[in-house]
């Protein structure tokens, strides 16, 4: 299974038990027992030290009623985890505040433009996904878009930003990069020479003119 960051994953409830059983300290949290057996998704996470080269790393963050705690996990194998199709904006905007409505138009219009569907993550991604409350006064609106040049992701973040400025709530989130890695696109919009690039294995440093130079293998 080829994973990314973002990448949607759901559990059979099989595939959960199991995990349970390595992280009985899970197991009692609020909602999480019964996570699988509602259908509920969890997501791919950077792999940490600790996991194993063959495990599966996954998180779901609970929702900000109890301690907005970030749990992450992994699942000893493929067994029992199946990928999901990524949510996209325009299919979680039925989620979002009335008052992000118009913004979120606005989003979808420049995806038509540059022909990139807008995917959600963070907590506009849970409420749609889950039913839960997790969106607050205080969330952003994290997106993630996928470019496959720098001419895109400069004019890209551009607009974001004059999008950001006065709109209802921050947008935030990141450009996905060819090689399944990404950048923030906020950092991108700056003009830096040296970017932080998020990959499957960690964090590094890339040159502005490195980020869509062609790679061997998918970080």
């Amino acid at each position: 299974m080829q994973l990314h960051r973002h990448d949607l994953l759901w559990a059979h409830a099989s595939a959960w038990a199991a995990m349970l059983q390595y992280r009985p300290d899970l197991a009692g949290l609020p909602l999480v027992a019964d996570w699988a057996r509602l259908d509920r998704p969890v997501i791919v996470r950077r792999r940490m030290a600790c996991d194993s080269a063959n495990g599966i790393p996954a998180a779901l963050p609970l929702p900000p009623r109890y301690g907005k705690q970030r749990l992450a996990f992994s699942f000893a194998s493929s067994d029992g985890v199946v990928a999901l199709p990524p949510v996209l904006l325009r299919e979680a905007a039925q989620a979002a505040p009335a008052a992000w409505h118009r913004l979120i138009d606005l989003l979808l219009e420049l995806g038509d433009a540059s022909r990139i569907r807008p995917r959600v993550f963070g907590a506009l991604l849970w409420q749609h996904a889950t039913g839960l409350p997790y969106l607050s006064p205080e969330s952003d609106l994290d997106l993630l878009w996928s470019v496959s040049d720098e001419r895109t992701a400069t004019s890209l973040a551009a607009e974001l930003l004059r999008l950001d400025r006065n709109g209802p709530v921050r947008l935030d989130g990141e450009l996905a990069l060819p090689d399944g890695a990404a950048v923030n696109w906020r950092e991108l919009a700056c003009g830096s020479g040296d970017l932080l690039v998020k990959t499957m294995n960690g964090v590094e440093i890339r040159a502005r003119a490195a980020l869509f130079r062609p790679s061997e293998s998918l970080s």
